[in-house]
């Protein structure tokens, strides 16, 4: 998957809230090409609710990947406001196409928007308490994942489960967003690709 994740000046100061803009676009597209991935191996993650369901699980672990990514660029306030704007961003994304596919919220619940944020405070606590190093998220990390995602599944589908999440989707997923990090967080210029007519 190609990730546009440079700035055309890197050199220039941006905000905490202009990187995690960039992030979430960033984060969505990996959350949706996981998804895509296991439906191609064979797991059945329906259209519709589902879907969505999925989508909020996958993207509270990305986020608290990214947010511990942020901690080794950037400490204290940066990082709370980061973390924050990307959790605001990506409900936004929610509230835009949940909405746009099931239709508004029933009356009386949580809408879209607040669902994602309620799921991610709810589960900050339980992510905490995993470990994330140079290898990435830990083994209890990926397979607290794992154990979220499984009761979303038909029962034909979550006897495999966790070892697809934990061994190939999560590793790939938390990949990419590290690579997105990295070209986000930079203000170190790109080289200059060659030409078409230098090139040889």
């Amino acid at each position: 998957m190609r990730l546009k994740a440079h700035w055309f000046k890197p050199e220039q100061p941006r905000s905490a809230e202009q990187r995690a803009s960039a992030i979430a676009f960033i984060v969505w597209r990996v959350a949706r090409q996981m998804l895509d991935r296991m439906r191609k191996a064979g797991f059945d993650i329906d259209v519709g609710p589902p879907y969505f369901a999925f989508m909020r699980e996958v993207l509270v672990f990305l986020v608290q990947c990214a947010d511990r990514i942020a901690y080794a660029r950037r400490a204290g306030d940066e990082r709370a406001a980061f973390t924050t704007a990307l959790v605001l961003r990506i409900a936004d994304f929610f509230e835009e196409n949940e909405g746009d596919l099931l239709g508004p919220a029933e009356a009386g619940s949580p809408g879209y928007r607040e669902r994602f944020i309620d799921l991610f405070n709810e589960l900050s606590a339980h992510y905490a308490e995993f470990g994330y190093g140079a290898d990435g998220p830990d083994f209890a990390f990926r397979r607290y994942l794992g154990t979220r995602i499984e009761p979303l599944l038909p029962e034909k589908d979550r006897r495999w489960v966790l070892d697809q999440v934990m061994d190939i989707e999560a590793p790939e997923a938390v990949a990419l967003v590290e690579r997105g990090m990295d070209g986000v967080f930079s203000t170190e210029k790109r080289a200059r690709r060659a030409s078409a007519l230098g090139a040889d």
